[in-house]
């Protein structure tokens, strides 16, 4: 993408707490664009189990439309518990956007900001520092919307793993390693699922194509179980679907929560910006959601506008929240402290306009 001065974002709250967290975010936006030289078009729409529930359909087509014209999607959050579909899941937008707009590379970055935050006590800020690429499109999930008579004896769920899909995604991490530490694991079910020993085999293909980045294969079961033991030692993983979603949120706590996690939906041509936890609507407007995940997934949209100017504003947003969390009195209702959510938001947004640009 080209540098320009204004950048146009399609803002979706949400449900939940996906507003209170996203009025933070756009706050924050609000202070990068005091400090660099661009600024940002907000237009908000609805999406969500509220519209469905005002109009009968989640997601729009009209909204998507108008969402693609926009340079990036930034969402709060999506779905409510007492909202699903006649076959009991619940309705999930957000997964509509990433297989529509072929949002293939989901990034989860992981990153300790103090110490007090994590329930691995002997780790120190930024010791644990590390992203998990996860496939969005394909996997487990792609069964997601069939459909079964309600006097089924059985239903079945088919994990689908195409070799397109498997290239793309492989190259995607391999090229984000390569811009860190240079390792790369891949996290597979490959001993017993016969479309995991295929997806290893891609793996083990594209890594040919990469002779300077490290590479290791861990079955799922064993990242989980190293995650805990040892987050320091990995770099980038990358996996399937729902093995993406379950080690993201094992990932999360060890940083602090979902408050802490934001994440990214990456295509060819689009990409959704959004925290990675849930619109916990039992919190929902009572001002103690944590904005940090949100705020992040802010500074991860505005880095992949690859250009100086955006990068630079990035670059603000995180050294706000570095200072900020450095203090441990600054601690949202989930991280054990008092601030509220506009609380933090405020703090992070007052130390991106006295941070030098």
């Amino acid at each position: 993408m080209t540098d320009r001065s204004t950048y146009r974002v399609a803002v979706l709250p949400g449900d939940g707490i996906g507003p209170d967290v996203i009025r933070e975010t756009l706050k924050a936006l609000d202070a990068v664009q005091s400090r660099v030289p661009l600024s940002f078009e907000f237009a908000e729409f609805s999406v969500g189990a509220g519209e469905y529930l005002r109009s009968g359909d989640p997601l729009p087509e009209a909204t998507l439309e108008r969402v693609k014209e926009y340079d990036a999607i930034l969402l709060g959050s999506m779905g409510l518990p007492n909202v699903r579909w006649p076959t009991g899941v619940e309705m999930t937008p957000q997964i509509d956007l990433r297989e529509k707009l072929d949002l293939y590379c989901g990034l989860r970055p992981i990153y300790l900001f103090q110490p007090q935050h994590t329930p691995l006590k002997r780790y120190v800020a930024g010791e644990i520092d590390f992203v998990i690429v996860r496939e969005s499109t394909e996997g487990l999930f792609s069964s997601r919307l069939q459909k079964y008579a309600d006097d089924a004896d059985e239903v079945v769920d088919n994990m689908r793993v195409t070799r397109a899909g498997s290239l793309r995604l492989f190259r995607a991490a391999f090229e984000l390693a390569r811009r860190r530490r240079r390792k790369l694991t891949l996290v597979d079910k490959a001993n017993v699922l016969p479309s995991m020993a295929f997806f290893r085999r891609v793996f083990d293909q594209v890594s040919g194509d990469y002779p300077d980045v490290e590479t290791e294969r861990v079955y799922v079961d064993a990242a989980s179980l190293y995650l805990v033991e040892r987050p320091h030692s990995f770099d980038v993983l990358v996996t399937e679907n729902m093995f993406g979603d379950i080690i993201s949120d094992l990932a999360a706590a060890l940083v602090g929560g979902m408050g802490m996690a934001p994440s990214a939906d990456i295509g060819d041509r689009w990409a959704v910006f959004q925290p990675s936890h849930g619109s916990a609507p039992d919190i929902a407007g009572r001002g103690i959601a944590n904005p940090v995940a949100t705020i992040l997934s802010a500074a991860m949209m505005l880095e992949w506008w690859d250009t100086e100017t955006a990068r630079r504003g990035a670059r603000l947003i995180r050294s706000a929240a570095q200072q900020v969390l450095s203090d441990p009195a600054n601690r949202t209702r989930d991280l054990g402290g008092p601030l509220s959510t506009t609380e933090m938001g405020d703090r992070i947004a007052a130390a991106i306009r006295s941070a030098e640009a």
